[in-house]
């Protein structure tokens, strides 16, 4: 990796690796498979290392497109549906593809269904349940949820929760309660829909902190994660995973000094990490990222605590001299947000010294 220009993003597949068994050794003492969120890494090399042709979930139909180009068949699009793209799901579908669509609304449930009878096919669709107030769908005790299975008829297949709220738990306490909350609300929307006459044949939950908090998935029928892979600051920071755990870093190289500041200056500014801020409101703010050496030993109290568009500011936690790190030094920094951080990048370089390509795009 000596040889490449900076910044580029560098996966340490060992910690993959370690990431992956974890929870796989988790889900299978819990007895709920794993639909790997795809939305982190965007890799069909990823992909394949850490859950091999299983079903995964995306967050962009160009995703799907993507991984079933790559062979993928089984995938569920986990944003709510826009009624102009079913003209592209239409199209996975005839390709073989079971793309299942999400919803939280008795329109989109309209749109889908009269879609789907235009074009003579079945498009299966997941109902979206707010568990924790978190962004979209729609509440158990709400009218709506079985007024919205009726409008699917055939199409319902199931119910889907997000506890976006978990990567605001700081204790192993409010973990659990995260992910025991995020089950129940999903048992519970299945259980209305069942009492109403419907089917409910999907129940799936998941996000990286509650996969790795629960202990209980009693009547959940999949857990869906995606960070998992990578892990990040925000992960660290609430508990999930260790520092020693991050498997993606940006490699940035020193470029200058601004020896009165106190600031050693990078080529790699947010648009090479993102400017993700998620520790900022932890415990320890982490600024844009940790700062570790070109092995990935991190430099004690160094963080980048400035960016502009190419260019990184590396300063002391404490105020302390920053250590001597001559221009041409390389660096890796440990980013706070490795969704955000992958996507300003179209590739991998492995530690290894292999380049595994990332897909980008809607």
């Amino acid at each position: 990796m000596t040889t490449v220009d900076t910044p580029f993003a560098v996966l340490d597949t060992d910690r993959l690796d370690r990431n992956a068994a974890r929870l796989r050794d988790r889900l299978a003492t819990l007895g709920v498979p794993l639909r790997l969120h795809v939305k982190t890494s965007k890799s069909v090399d990823v992909a394949r290392r850490v859950h091999d042709g299983g079903p995964i979930t995306v967050s962009t139909l160009a995703e799907a497109e993507h991984f079933a180009d790559a062979g993928y068949r089984d995938v569920l699009y986990a944003v709510g549906i826009d009624p102009h793209k079913l003209p592209r799901v239409a199209a996975l579908l005839r390709r073989g593809v079971r793309l299942t669509v999400l919803l939280d609304s008795p329109t989109q449930a309209e749109a889908v269904t009269s879609f789907a009878r235009k074009e003579d096919l079945r498009i299966p669709a997941l109902i979206e349940i707010d568990c924790d107030g978190h962004r979209g769908g729609v509440a158990v005790t709400d009218p709506a949820l079985p007024e919205i299975g009726r409008v699917l008829g055939d199409h319902l297949a199931g119910v889907l929760t997000h506890a976006g709220e978990s990567y605001f738990a700081y204790t192993p306490e409010a973990l659990h309660k995260a992910a025991q909350n995020e089950r129940d609300t999903a048992v519970a929307a299945a259980d209305v829909l069942r009492a109403a006459g419907l089917p409910c044949e999907i129940v799936s939950v998941g996000s990286t902190p509650t996969a790795h908090a629960a202990t209980d998935l009693t009547g959940v029928t999949e857990v869906r994660a995606g960070n998992y892979v990578f892990f990040d600051l925000v992960m660290a920071g609430i508990g999930v995973c260790t520092t020693d755990d991050l498997a993606l870093t940006v490699a940035v190289t020193v470029i200058g000094h601004q020896r009165d500041r106190n600031w050693v200056i990078t080529d790699g500014g947010w648009m090479a990490t993102s400017r993700d801020r998620g520790t900022q409101a932890q415990a320890v703010d982490q600024g844009y990222g940790l700062v570790a050496d070109a092995g990935g030993t991190l430099i004690p109290d160094l963080v980048m605590t400035g960016a502009s568009q190419e260019h990184g500011v590396l300063s002391t936690r404490d105020g302390a001299p920053v250590p001597d790190l001559p221009i041409g030094t390389r660096l890796r920094i440990l980013p706070n947000h490795a969704c955000a951080t992958a996507a300003q990048h179209d590739r991998y370089h492995l530690v290894s010294g292999e380049v595994w390509p990332r897909h980008r795009g809607w």
